[in-house]
């Protein structure tokens, strides 16, 4: 019998769970491939990825870093030196990663220099703005990666542009879909929005936490506007990132908040009760880039508040529009797509399959 061949998935942070996990789930059926899962512990918070990985029916990783937060350079270096330790020990015949967070770059490079082949799932997106260090993530891990997996047309454009060899690139859809479709029924089966006294509202659900929204005392000032106004017209559910919280209180702005009635500052949500508020809302007010694609496949009209996103499609095919913090204009598009649901379409190869198109890849790549 032919030994498998051992892949280890790395998770860093939240995002990355509901990427990995359909690409775990299938690896585990394949009966060439032996997955172990290492998880970095770069974002974690007990209480959060406990109620993660048993949502999204993960096993407990099989080894666990905690490096914990950090200066980029700081994080960056922690996770290279703990999971060199862990390439040592397994020896394994390639490494997965997903999106872009600094593990993503820090396992690339310690496992391209034990010249262990590294798949990235999620290549080739590109926002053109590299004061976002998740730019600079993306960027390196592409140019070092042996298969790169694109989830829309845009990343094939890039990598080729950026003179990638066409033969690494696999156009092959979006995991985080496949996690999505898998559970939509346990996410409607969750009640939430009863549980929050919205079902059958036209409520707004808003998530903010990018630095250049929360940081900066003016952005959140204008962002707190926004909240106020957009609740004038419309209850509103955010659940609040803890960095968005700390900001609130350096400021001293939560209190205006905690004045609107219509308003329901809450503690972040698991997935599936996140995903059974996104289903039904009537709009979404975000800067994740994840929201982007899942409000796409639902059709749900969402406003990111950033310069640029790293997902065109949701916007060229899907129900997302780009806008700055402006609490005038954004009010303004608000008004608009309150009106009626947006008129978007979903991607090609967003149908929940994208994870067995990939890990066929892997298989045939390792054989």
């Amino acid at each position: 019998m032919t030994q498998k061949k051992k892949i280890i998935n790395v998770v860093g942070a939240r995002p990355n769970f509901m990427k990995i996990g359909p690409i775990h789930r299938v690896m585990t059926e394949n009966e060439s491939l032996y997955p172990l899962l290492v998880h970095t512990g770069q974002h974690y918070d007990e209480k959060m990825s406990d109620i993660f990985f048993r949502q999204l029916e993960m096993p407990k990783p099989d080894v666990y870093l905690g490096v914990g937060s950090g200066s980029h350079a700081a994080q960056t270096a922690r996770v290279m030196e703990a999971f060199d330790e862990v390439l040592t020990r397994e020896n394994p015949d390639m490494v997965v990663v997903v999106g872009d967070v600094n593990s993503t770059l820090a396992c690339s490079l310690v496992a391209v220099k034990r010249h262990i082949p590294v798949a990235h799932v999620e290549a080739g997106l590109r926002s053109f703005d590299r004061r976002m260090p998740e730019e600079i993530n993306r960027i390196v891990t592409d140019s070092i990666s042996d298969l790169l997996f694109v989830t829309e047309q845009s990343g094939v454009d890039n990598l080729e542009a950026e003179g990638v060899s066409g033969d690494k690139v696999f156009f092959v859809g979006n995991v985080m879909i496949d996690a999505l479709v898998h559970f939509l029924p346990k996410a409607e089966a969750t009640g939430i929005a009863a549980k929050l006294g919205v079902a059958g509202m036209d409520y707004t659900l808003m998530t903010m936490h990018r630095p250049s929204n929360v940081d900066n005392e003016t952005s959140l000032r204008s962002l707190v506007t926004l909240i106020e106004n957009v609740a004038a017209l419309s209850p509103v559910i955010f659940p609040v990132h803890p960095r968005t919280g700390s900001r609130l209180d350096e400021f001293g702005l939560r209190e205006r908040l905690d004045r609107i009635d219509s308003l329901q500052l809450i503690d972040p949500l698991g997935y599936l009760q996140f995903l059974g508020l996104m289903k039904d809302a009537k709009v979404v007010i975000t800067d994740s880039g994840g929201i982007q694609e899942e409000t796409t496949y639902l059709g749900v009209p969402c406003l990111t508040l950033r310069e640029n996103t790293e997902r065109p499609v949701t916007i060229e095919l899907g129900t997302n529009e780009l806008l700055s913090l402006d609490p005038v204009a954004v009010l303004d598009r608000f008004k608009a797509v309150r009106k009626g649901r947006a008129a978007g379409s979903r991607p090609p190869l967003w149908d929940g399959r994208a994870a067995s198109r990939i890990v066929d890849v892997v298989s045939d790549y390792l054989a």
